[in-house]
């Protein structure tokens, strides 16, 4: 679902749902894709929103996200490539640093097709706050998303749904670390993955302590 209105007009938003178990006023800090599982940050005060805000906006926000990708990327590196804040928009300066956690061609059982086999599960860190960042930074390496229909591949989309059941954009962001615009509290909130990206990842042999967050 969307974040908030202004995107599309979807009749129930995650802000929506928000304010609605609370029971009172959230405001949304940032924004995940539709696709994207994960943490998402709310503020019940305006006052704290706007500085959390400014917090993403100067890249004091650590963010941690887990995406399986096509092929055999890098152990690890950085990708400094500028893309659009918005949809087209100007391009801006965009910084992603990653890790490869798990090779397909080492972890995945090998009676596995061979599609299946070559993917890899990274942990990518963006330092900026893009439109589509991870997804665009990981094509711009050639290794696109499993299951992006905007910039992966449909063929090798198809193979994942039809035998692993991958019916959504391989995407989680796992944590969000920041510091408490008030008390000055170091805060991290981690999101585990939810079943329908855990089991694919687990036929895989992807999957935990190794892509649990690290300091």
């Amino acid at each position: 679902m969307l974040v908030h209105r202004g995107w599309d007009d979807d009749p129930v938003t995650a802000t929506d749902l928000a304010r609605e178990a609370l029971g009172a006023e959230v405001s949304p800090v940032h924004r995940l894709d539709r696709g994207t599982s994960g943490v998402l940050l709310f503020a019940r005060h305006r006052e704290i929103a706007a500085a959390l805000s400014l917090a993403f906006e100067a890249g004091a926000v650590e963010k941690r996200y887990l995406a399986l990708v096509r092929g055999d990327p890098p152990d690890e590196g950085v990708v400094d490539h500028p893309i659009p804040r918005r949809e087209d928009g100007p391009r801006v300066a965009a910084v992603t640093s990653f890790r490869t956690l798990f090779r397909g061609t080492a972890s995945a059982p090998r009676d596995l097709a061979p599609e299946l086999r070559r993917a890899s599960l990274v942990e990518a860190r963006p330092r900026t706050g893009r439109l589509h960042q991870v997804r665009r930074h990981m094509k711009h390496l050639s290794h696109p998303l499993i299951g992006d229909a905007n910039y992966g591949k449909g063929a090798l989309n198809r193979v994942f749904a039809s035998l692993l059941g991958l019916r959504r954009l391989a995407l989680h962001a796992l944590s969000l670390r920041f510091t408490h615009p008030i008390t000055g509290v170091s805060i991290t909130f981690v999101a585990p993955l939810p079943d329908d990206l855990a089991a694919p990842f687990a036929c895989l042999g992807m999957g935990p302590p190794d892509w649990e967050p690290r300091d």
